[in-house]
């Protein structure tokens, strides 16, 4: 197979689709995987690894693990992508999923994702194992994504030799990069039921080409391969040609059900839940309340109008984001915002007595009334309390990490918009970390975090879930 890596245009296959083992070719999935994690925040490249039995048995390649030891990830990564180490790649998955099966489950979830449809991968390193198979035209789909969804880390499969924290590693393809022009990756890959296969790429000028092979029978073999597969390329391929990088396959966690929710649009109406009703308050002469009390009750069609405000006051927002970018706006919207109730602000209505004012002083100064709180009604006053969401209410999902405050918050709202019907009750926040500012929505349970986050993957929006049962 033969590709312009610019535009995903093939240039040349041939078996293309035949499922062959692909050996140590698996272990750009791995890396793959590992690189978005990072970007996550799930791990971080100096969080310390502690090394399995399973892991340190892996048998050659190897880095030389001990069971027990500790070592970073980063030295783990630099072994997996330049000396091909079996037990590197094992450790990586273990540290990221929990176990080797988790981790596979997960790299053919990233497979399908990014439309590689005839691989199955069985473990993290590419030794063989029954079912273990993929293509030289997904191997070359895979290796694109290397290149574009992570440049930054890019750079580790040219590498001649590295730091691997316990020894140095050398390139399992040192003759083949130091021979060919513009030759930068990515990686190699041997077992004796794969025989020698390679996924190369190189880049001269604004050209960049990738070749895949399977199945050569030597390492000359196969490096002569595909040194003709590159020439062809660089002669076939134009000398300009507008990027086209492929689409990001999102994270795919684990956390994912069996089925695909696939919606038809965005949810009109929401449910919300209905007031109690207040009791009459008995009347007596009170003093005039201090502005900034709580209420002692609220009307209900006051509570609707503060929500009515409250979203026009959303769906205003976004429109005016989405002005800078388009200057005419969803009709949809305008709609919205020339039929939404007008802002109504509640009346105060008596506090009974001095007692009564000092239980109201003590809870939280609000301007605007909560749609999801409850009147309690005992023998003495009436006080306005909140139902706690804790109570199983740990879980939340995060959208991205970004640059600023304010473009994490875009996001939030963006979302929440178009997600009205899973993300209701969910709480926005943003949390600055190292790398960025986290786009979080907190506050929900397991089960509505899941809906939540599947249905956003299936609008094309990365997510995943964050929190846990205790």
């Amino acid at each position: 197979m033969v590709m312009d890596a610019r535009t995903g245009e093939v240039l040349h296959s041939r078996n293309a689709d035949t499922r062959l083992h692909p050996a140590s070719l698996t272990k750009m999935m791995t890396l793959y995987i590992a690189f978005q994690a990072v970007e996550r925040g799930e791990i971080t490249l100096d969080t310390p690894v502690t090394i399995s039995r399973n892991a340190a048995n892996e048998p050659p390649s190897r880095l030389g693990l001990r069971a027990g030891q500790t070592i970073r990830l980063r030295f783990l990564l630099r072994a997996a992508a330049v000396k091909s180490a079996n037990d590197s790649a094992t450790a990586i998955a273990e540290a990221i999923s929990g176990s080797e099966e988790a981790f596979a489950t997960r790299m053919n979830r990233t497979a399908r994702a990014m439309g590689m449809t005839n691989t199955t991968f069985r473990n993290a390193h590419g030794l063989t194992q029954e079912g273990h198979l993929s293509t030289a035209r997904d191997m070359t789909i895979l290796g694109r994504h290397v290149i574009y969804d992570f440049p930054q880390y890019y750079n580790l499969f040219s590498r001649r030799s590295a730091d691997a924290g316990i020894a140095t590693v050398h390139h399992t393809n040192r003759r083949w990069l130091d021979s060919y022009a513009g030759g930068d990756g990515i990686k190699t890959g041997y077992t004796r039921a794969a025989g020698f296969n390679l996924v190369a790429s190189a880049q001269r000028g604004q050209q960049r080409i990738i070749a895949t092979v399977f199945g050569g029978s030597s390492t000359a073999a196969r490096n002569a391969r595909i040194t003709e597969l590159m020439d062809m390329g660089f002669g076939q391929a134009p000398r300009t040609a507008s990027l086209r990088r492929p689409a990001p396959p999102g994270v795919m966690s684990g956390n994912e059900g069996a089925r695909t929710i696939r919606p038809s649009g965005v949810v009109s109406t929401s449910m919300r839940p209905t007031a109690r009703p207040i009791p009459e308050a008995p009347a007596a002469p009170a003093p005039e309340p201090a502005p900034d009390l709580l209420l002692s009750s609220v009307d209900t069609d006051v509570i609707d109008a503060l929500v009515a405000e409250a979203v026009t006051a959303a769906i205003a927002e976004a429109i005016i984001e989405a002005e800078t970018e388009a200057p005419t706006p969803e009709p949809a919207m305008a709609m919205a915002i020339a039929t939404a109730t007008p802002a109504v602000r509640p009346v105060p209505r008596p506090v009974q007595g001095a007692a009564a004012a000092a239980e109201t002083v003590a809870l939280a100064a609000v301007d605007q009334p909560d749609p999801t709180t409850t009147t309690v009604a005992p023998t003495g006053p009436e006080v306005v309390t909140r139902i706690s969401t804790s109570g199983g209410r740990h879980w939340g999902i995060n959208v991205g990490r970004y640059d600023s405050r304010y473009n994490a918050e875009r996001v939030l709202l963006r979302v929440a918009l178009n997600e009205m019907s899973s993300l209701d009750g969910a709480l926005r926040r943003v949390v600055q970390r190292g790398g960025g500012f986290d786009a979080n929505f907190m506050g929900m349970t397991r089960e509505g975090a899941d809906l939540a986050c599947r249905r956003l993957q299936a609008r094309g929006t990365q997510c995943f879930m964050i929190g846990s049962d205790g």
